[in-house]
């Protein structure tokens, strides 16, 4: 669990729509503006598209970690799982990368199949254990709320939705904040649209009464720094979508 000081922010909408440009643009803005700060960066996507977009490379991830307990204990070797178990905390901090006042860690794939449920809430206990020691933590989820509350952690301080502006993103993230309300702890919430091609749409999105933090624009600097494949500390500080950026933590809360 996230301890007072610690603003935990979490990324969720569904695939597609740049939650991982707004994570990793969210944790440039914090290192910019508290350098004197501890910034955790956590990758919940397989695709391990946040560390791209940061220009970090992961060397292993959570789910290296948990593979390792699992074999160890299928091999019969007991024993000598419970003690990888017990070394679980310092192989979490060696698999963290660090850029500056930034640190990086990625989940990794989706569980597999099988039940390792004392494992999985034990390893999800250290992430929490962790990021108690950072002053903010950001999360790029995957699709959907339930893999926050079960493979990340249960409580965060603010949940911040993203769509498009399509009818079939919005009805996502209307799903996600239901279901949010029911599995996860957080203290704010709020929407943003992200990509919308014109913004005379506006007044016709339907947000279900989310509030709303920010309209982005298209912006073709970030689809052209997607391409080339460099990280979000390349973009422009005037570009649309980290003014947009900017707004939403604004919104929402975030100092």
């Amino acid at each position: 669990m996230a301890n007072k000081k610690t603003t935990v922010i979490a990324f969720v909408g569904k695939g597609g729509v740049g939650k991982t440009s707004l994570s990793a643009l969210t944790v440039r803005l914090l290192s910019e503006r508290h350098p004197d700060k501890k910034i955790l960066a956590i990758d919940a996507d397989p695709a391990v598209g946040l560390a791209t977009a940061l220009g970090i490379e992961a060397v292993s991830t959570v789910d290296d970690i948990r593979k390792s307990f699992v074999q160890t204990a299928e091999g019969g070797n007991t024993n000598a799982a419970v003690e990888l178990l017990g070394e679980a905390k310092y192989q979490m901090i060696d698999a963290l990368v660090e850029l500056g006042n930034i640190s990086f860690l990625a989940i990794g794939r989706p569980e597999s199949a099988g039940c390792y449920c004392k494992v999985n809430a034990y390893l999800k206990e250290i992430i929490s254990m962790i990021s108690d020691n950072f002053d903010y933590v950001v999360i790029d989820g995957e699709a959907g709320i339930e893999q926050v509350n079960r493979r990340v952690m249960e409580k965060v301080t603010h949940l911040i939705l993203v769509s498009d502006a399509s009818k079939k993103g919005l009805q996502v993230v209307k799903t996600v904040c239901r279901v949010a309300k029911e599995l996860v702890m957080f203290e704010k919430a709020g929407l943003i649209i992200n990509r919308i091609p014109d913004m005379s749409l506006v007044g016709s999105l339907d947000t279900g009464g989310m509030d709303l933090l920010a309209v982005i624009p298209d912006d073709r600097e970030m689809a052209l720094n997607d391409i080339n494949g460099e990280s979000v500390f390349d973009i422009d500080g005037n570009s649309a979508i980290l003014n947009g950026t900017r707004k939403a933590l604004e919104g929402i809360g975030v100092e």
